[in-house]
């Protein structure tokens, strides 16, 4: 069964190259938004420094210096197996043990406010990534929730804290699962959090995410929560990659 997938007894047969001659930055910030990726290209200075390829084509990974900082930045993948094997595979090419995820979930609680950042404090693993670089459980604790909500109030945007349900098929965000995982207390639900977490607590890699809210589950019908051709608000709101560099730059001073 997966729950008895995590094995750390044996070496696996293919590892990620981790390069200690690698490009050194201070953070590696990942969107899954083209529309955010385009943003960046025409509003940012940005370096084209490595790349790595997926059978899907060629990743880029560029270079932004901001505030006296290096930050890396690329577009990854939906889903939790792409997710985790683009940051395995950016190992090779740069240096960092901070990696920052932002991206659209969807909101499961009627009470939270559009436009109201989300804050992950454990990420329920209905998926099958996370259970190859850690023990079976329900949750994965978001290690670094504590310093994002920390920078949320910082700054005064405003947020809320809460468990998220990461699932692999969301087509099959039944009913019955979506009133079970709201009662156990999940405000999202999203495709890589708890993926991305494992991986990390097993590659000694620290973890900052936050998600916005692109749809509403908890809705008679459901909601997409803004109009065709609309992004401020969504997934694909250029305003969240603000606050991701923000959020960089915040966690690479704190030390």
């Amino acid at each position: 069964m997966i729950t008895d997938t995590f094995d750390n007894k044996s070496e696996a047969i293919i590892n990620p190259r981790i390069n200690e001659n690698a490009i050194q930055v201070d953070a590696c910030i990942l969107t899954f938004s083209h529309r955010i990726e385009k943003f960046v290209l025409d509003n940012y200075k940005c370096q084209h420094i490595a790349s790595f390829w997926f059978a899907t084509g060629e990743t880029y990974v560029y270079q932004i210096e901001y505030k006296g900082k290096k930050f890396a930045f690329y577009k990854t993948y939906v889903g939790a197996p792409a997710c985790v094997g683009s940051v395995e595979d950016s190992l090779s090419i740069i240096k960092t043990d901070k990696y920052i995820v932002f991206g659209g979930a969807g909101c499961l609680n009627k009470e939270i406010a559009h436009g109201k950042v989300m804050v992950p404090t454990e990420a329920y693993r209905d998926e099958g990534t996370s259970y190859h670089y850690m023990p079976a459980s329900d949750y994965v604790t978001i290690k670094n929730a504590d310093i994002v909500a920390e920078f949320m109030e910082t700054n005064g945007i405003p947020f809320v804290l809460g468990k998220t349900w990461t699932t692999d098929a969301f087509y099959r965000e039944t009913i019955n699962n979506f009133n079970k995982h709201k009662k156990d207390g999940c405000i999202s639900v999203e495709m890589e959090c708890a993926g991305l977490q494992a991986m990390c607590d097993f590659r000694g890699l620290n973890f900052y995410t936050f998600f916005t809210s692109g749809d509403l589950l908890d809705a008679p019908k459901w909601d997409t929560r803004h109009k065709e051709g609309e992004f401020k608000g969504t997934q694909h709101d250029t305003g969240h990659f603000d606050i991701a560099i923000e959020l960089a730059s915040y966690i690479t001073n704190r030390q």
